[in-house]
């Protein structure tokens, strides 16, 4: 039992980091350093965790967080409505008309005289437009209780975790708790521009698609599987409206939102005016500091300041009659085309980007544009120096737009584009992707040693699901990059095994002791005896993941083989009969054993495996002493086999969804795999069996959509639960 010290500590540290919230995210007054804020988290969490003292509005919720399955439909208690947008000062005047109309005859109809007092003029409310995306929280007796997307306005998606996560949001409002049942709360959740920047720069770095904006960004984040995103990347909340109230707010909508602030919820400041035209003046203004804020706008929204106004002045199917959307246009500038820069991501990306004359736009000093991929910049015919037109994509992506004279004389002389045929950094081979109408969508650099991108693949091959290599996180590994006296070499994956002919050097990097060098060097050392399976899928070669290579390992007994065996053998499912034959594999498709490659991809893998770069990184890590040896080997013939033959999985693709009993999710995709299985993350059109536990979310919903035969627990075992050691 928690002691009564104990109790009261969590209390005080509960209370104290909650202010500490409000004064920092709604007050704009912090009272607490950055440090001291985390290691009162810290001591917070520890006592929660000694004294069994958890609760959901706590504080320490907000960070960490288990990945979820999927996501619940609700129902909304009041649906969500859209506002409808305008793009001239004539339409807001136009809406503004429709309102004294509409006002005028509702005071005419009014016998009460009420109505005609409360709208002898027509108070506006003006508040920016948030590029974000809308949800609605909802708070019982204070406490947050439930998060809702606005999905189709009748019904969204439950996000309460993730909301948890977003630091601004309040969790508890003791303010409120007396005063309100239930107190609804509609804002939206939005990443803050410099953190937007920052993920854009990094993905651009990485060679990874871009956000578009702000609201793509906040809105993956959100329907991802992993709340600890939403606090990573400092998602912020701002209130703007209500759902289902039990309780009495004020007569009016700048007056509740003055409440709100008041209970510690972030709210934008709200202008109140008499006039359409002061309307107008007041979105002129805010034009000329909307890049002020630390987050993206694209307009104004006035609505009508009078609840009881609103209530007369009703709905739409889709909108309120009593609120309106003014969106400020993209600004756009002509500027030179100077160049065009090649970059190579971290996952081997190869992209075009503009390098222009400095134009201002949107506020800030605009050099440099992202262009894609090459087969938009063929599209858009760019050629170096001709004079583009630029916008801000969202108010915050420089992108170009187009050529400002595509038929000019002068640009006979300018030669378009020829995009790379060669890796600009390691001279390797390039793979080209492209869509359904064959248009380019992506370059990338197939060398999986390549310097642009040696320290992601040396991550990913060092991780616990590949060659788990203890103590070889991605700090250390920068660590060991960024080494100077001396430099230690870490350029291929053979090199991580040569690490222990550098242990003087390893030990004098930083909190490097004698303790934890050692304890890195043995689990190397104990990395190197893994297995071909997990040595192929560390190396990070396209359509090599995890269930393929081990599906790869259950035919060949070692790389040797697998470097042996022609490319038709890679994909033995789409073989002919006749040349089935002739290979020793099974006329009936179903009889073979299957890779999980097809005409399309086994050709890419037999190219990589047999190409200089592939095969000088296979022979160096046989010569540092790695077990190229299949640990997965399943011999013709043999039980193993004939299990393999005989299950009713083999050959399919299965998506696991819920909690298991029997099993924990690995254990389970471990035993599939062994039937011949694979065993994928996502439902799609290609998933054959869906295998769903106690609340199984979205996935179980999309198979329903899609057709896909669903088996429960207790259906599996009855299936296959012999071939799986159960019964």
């Amino acid at each position: 039992m928690p002691t009564s010290n104990a109790i009261q500590r969590v209390e005080e540290l509960r209370e104290r980091l909650h202010r500490a919230n409000r004064a920092y995210y709604t007050d704009a007054k912090p009272f607490m350093s950055d440090r001291e804020f985390d290691e009162q988290l810290a001591e917070l969490q520890r006592l929660e965790d000694e004294h069994d003292l958890h609760d959901l509005s706590s504080p320490t919720q907000r960070v960490g967080g288990e990945p979820v399955d999927g996501f619940k439909t609700v129902k909304h208690a009041r649906p969500m409505l859209s506002i409808d947008n305008s793009y001239s000062e004539q339409d807001v005047r136009d809406w503004a008309s429709r309102v004294a109309r509409r006002t005028e005859v509702e005071r005419e109809e009014d016998r009460t005289g009420l109505f005609g007092k409360a709208a002898e003029t027509t108070i506006f409310a003006c508040d920016p437009k948030i590029d974000g995306v809308a949800i609605s929280v909802r708070y019982e007796d204070g406490k947050l209780v439930q998060a809702l997307t606005r999905g189709n306005g009748v019904q969204g998606d439950e996000i309460t975790t993730h909301a948890r996560r977003i630091r601004s949001l309040p969790l508890v409002l003791p303010e409120a708790s007396d005063r309100f049942g239930v107190l609804e709360i509609r804002g939206e959740v939005y990443m803050p521009t410099a953190e937007f920047e920052h993920i854009n720069n990094q993905r651009e770095a990485d060679g990874e698609d871009l956000f578009m904006n702000p609201r793509n960004a906040t809105a993956g984040t959100l329907k991802g599987l992993r709340p600890d995103l939403v606090a990573q990347r400092g998602l912020g909340f701002i209130a703007h409206g209500f759902g289902e109230v039990d309780g009495d707010l004020p007569p009016t909508h700048s007056a509740s939102i003055n409440l709100l602030r008041s209970f510690g919820v972030p709210v934008n400041e709200t202008l109140t005016v008499d006039s359409v035209e002061k309307v107008i003046e007041a979105i002129g203004t805010f034009a000329k500091r909307m890049h002020e804020l630390p987050y993206a706008v694209d307009g104004m929204v006035v609505r009508v300041d009078s609840f009881e106004l609103q209530k007369r002045l009703g709905t739409t199917s889709k909108s309120p009659r009593w609120c309106i959307a003014y969106k400020y246009p993209a600004e756009r500038k002509p500027t030179l085309l100077k160049d065009i820069e090649i970059q190579v991501g971290k996952t081997g990306k190869v992209t075009p980007r503009a390098v222009m004359e400095p134009v201002l736009l949107a506020g800030t000093m605009v050099s440099h544009a992202t262009l894609h991929n090459f087969g938009l910049l063929a599209e858009k015919d760019l050629r170096i120096g001709d004079t583009v037109m630029v916008e801000k994509a969202g108010e915050i992506i420089p992108q170009v737009i187009e050529v400002v004279d595509p038929e000019g004389a002068e640009r006979k002389n300018r030669k378009a584009f020829s995009p790379p045929t060669q890796c600009p950094r390691c001279s390797g081979p390039l793979e080209i992707e492209r869509d359904e109408s064959e248009r380019e969508t992506a370059r990338r650099c197939i060398n999986p040693e390549c310097p642009a991108q040696i320290r992601e693949r040396l991550i990913w091959f060092a991780g616990r699901t590949q060659m788990d290599i203890d103590g070889l996180g991605e700090k250390t590994i920068d660590q060991i990059l960024a080494s100077e006296d001396p430099q230690i070499p870490l350029e291929h994956f053979a090199d991580i095994f040569r690490l222990r002919e550098h242990r003087e050097a390893l030990l004098k990097l930083d909190r490097m002791g004698e303790k934890k060098v050692d304890n890195l060097l043995a689990g190397i050392e104990a990395a190197k005896d893994r297995g071909l399976a997990k040595v192929l899928a560390g190396m990070g070669v396209r359509h090599l993941g995890d269930s393929t290579a081990k599906a790869l390992c259950t035919m060949f007994p070692d790389l040797d083989a697998l470097l042996a065996a022609p490319e038709e053998m890679l994909r033995p499912k789409t073989l002919k009969k006749d040349r089935a034959r002739e290979l020793g594999l099974p006329e009936d498709p179903k009889d073979r054993p299957s890779t999980n490659l097809g005409n399309d991809t086994a050709p890419i893998i037999h190219e990589w495996l047999h190409s200089e770069t592939g095969r000088h990184a296979l022979d160096a890590l046989r010569e540092v002493g790695v077990d190229l040896t299949s640990h997965d080997y399943i011999e013709p013939g043999s039980d193993a086999a004939a299990k393999m033959a005989d299950s009713p999985v083999s050959g399919k693709t299965i998506v696991l969804t819920g909690t298991l009993e029997r099993f924990t999710r690995p254990e389970l995709t471990k035993k599939l795999e062994a039937l011949g299985a694979k065993v994928t993350g996502s439902v799609s059109s290609s998933t054959d069996l869906l295998i769903a536990g106690e609340k199984a979310g979205s996935k179980l919903k999309k198979a329903g959509e899609l057709g896909i035969e669903t088996w429960d627990e207790a259906t599996m075992f009855d299936r296959i639960g012999e071939l799986l050691g159960e019964s």
